[in-house]
């Protein structure tokens, strides 16, 4: 049993441990948004390849999330943590110095799989290391201080922008994880899972990171259009369709397909799908769009965007208690209507808006929209399978929505009619700006159908998440209890 206690010089230095490596990966998915035009004009990129530098990212750690968290368990958590942080600190350090866009791009992938070996692993080292007791103190303490660093990641990314330049945006990383890892090696003990283990399902993590880098490639490049294009959407559902048939056959899929013999979690991953397609690429845009069509800094964009982040911290614990009461079906209604209404107000946000009249409302909204629906959305994951897969049913869950954002990220453009220099084009930003918030409200209004007519409420005695004090946007908290089942 896992005796290290909160209060001890240990079990501080645990949790430091953890909340560096996770505000890592959580501050790079929020922070490089900010960077996006500076990086553009520095490195003279279309918008192709500002999405691809976002994208990139994300198709690895999407794709790899599950098989990070299985490493960990069958090899050591402490040690596949460790070698996350220094793989995710040595591809920053190659983003910062990126002659150009396609190293740039090479370097976000190499970014990505640093994040899938690193996130799961940052939560799995607190249940295995601290007392029954702590732990839910502890996962509250480690949630909350990634919350902050989330709140506060835009404000310190559109400041390096504005200031020593954006590739300390990346840079930032490389002294972060050189207090992380001494730290981890000296006072996190170790931990894994000492049952006997299957093989690792490496061709099925293959096979989604193939399939997502494919389709995500051919819904970018749509616009050229040509026959590599046509390719590479091809070969992305063919990838997809293999996908479904290895973890059908295999002993130890990754992604079990009976896990969707329950309709309550297969609904409540549609939701997710429509939710965080829409959150992804408005997060997107919107930092685009504040500062090319509204005209502001790198500072006052990322500053702008802060009360999403802020009200989600603040209130998700008492949206997750409500929902308790009441069940999940209200909040996962109510909830992205609400963040439809918020991106819908986005639409006044254009040339010489005010903050506080145009931009603050629009966020407000959709930050109580997010309020409203995150913890629910993660409880209602949880209990919707056994207690026994919740850490499976947790990353699933957490994969699919970061799965979500980069298609998001890929398509909004080619659907608002975006073209490739866009981005230095204010009046042509603003009219497709405009069609994409449409789009991601339609996103939203169709997850709180599908919220309104499959999801019930969960057993009584189903489980519970510890991760309430949310502070992230692109994706719902991870469950604490290892990904390991089924998994190797």
């Amino acid at each position: 049993m896992p005796d290290v206690r909160l209060a001890s010089p240990q079990g501080k230095w645990v949790l430091l441990t953890t909340v560096l490596g996770s505000s890592m990966a959580m501050l790079d998915s929020t922070v490089v948004n900010v960077a996006l035009p500076r990086i553009g004009r520095d490195l003279d990129a279309n918008l192709s390849a500002l999405q691809w530098t976002v994208n990139a990212y994300m198709v690895t750690l999407a794709g790899l999330i599950l098989l990070g968290g299985a490493l960990g368990d069958r090899f050591g958590r402490r040690k596949v943590f460790v070698v996350g942080v220094v793989w995710f600190a040595v591809a920053s350090l190659l983003c910062g110095i990126a002659p150009n866009a396609g190293v740039l791009i090479a370097a976000r992938a190499l970014q990505g799989v640093g994040g899938a070996l690193l996130t799961p692993g940052s939560l799995a080292l607190i249940q295995a290391s601290f007392h029954p007791d702590d732990r839910g103190r502890a996962v509250g303490l480690w949630s909350g201080f990634g919350g902050i660093g989330a709140a506060v990641g835009p404000f310190v990314g559109g400041w390096l922008v504005d200031g020593p330049g954006w590739r300390w945006v990346f840079w930032l990383n490389v002294p972060v994880a050189l207090v992380c890892v001494p730290v981890a090696l000296r006072h996190v003990p170790e931990s894994g899972d000492r049952r006997p283990h299957g093989r690792f399902d490496v061709l099925g993590a293959v096979l989604g990171a193939l399939a997502l880098a494919l389709v995500t490639y051919a819904l970018i490049e749509a616009g050229g259009g040509g026959p590599v294009v046509v390719v590479a959407a091809v070969a992305g559902v063919a990838a997809a369709v293999v996908f479904v048939v290895v973890e059908r056959r295999r002993a130890d899929p990754m992604m079990p397909p009976d896990i969707f013999a329950s309709r309550q979690f297969t609904a409540v991953n549609l939701v997710t799908l429509c939710v965080y397609a829409a959150l992804g690429g408005f997060f997107f845009l919107a930092a685009l769009q504040l500062q090319v069509v509204v005209g502001y800094s790198a500072l006052a964009a990322g500053t702008a965007l802060l009360p999403t982040t802020a009200l989600m911290l603040l209130l998700s614990a008492r949206s997750g208690e409500l929902a308790d009461r009441i069940g999940p079906r209200l909040p996962l209604t109510v909830g992205p209507l609400l963040c439809a209404a918020g991106m819908l107000l986005m639409l006044r946000v254009g040339p010489g808006a005010s903050y506080t009249a145009d931009v603050l409302p629009a966020l407000v909204v959709l930050g109580l929209g997010m309020v409203t629906l995150v913890a629910p959305l993660t409880a209602t994951v949880l209990g919707s399978v056994s207690v026994v897969r919740a850490g499976l049913a947790s990353g699933i869950n957490n994969a699919a929505a970061r799965a979500a954002g980069l298609v998001a990220v890929a398509a909004l453009p080619l659907l608002a009619g975006m073209g490739e220099e866009a981005y230095r084009e204010p009046a042509a930003f603003d009219t497709a700006f405009g069609k994409a918030m449409g789009w991601c409200a339609g996103a939203l209004v169709a997850g709180a159908v599908v919220a309104a007519a499959t999801v019930r409420r969960p057993p009584p005695d189903c489980k519970r998440p510890e991760c309430l004090h949310h502070g992230g946007v692109t994706a719902p908290p991870l469950e604490g209890e290892p990904v390991r089942k089924r998994l190797g």
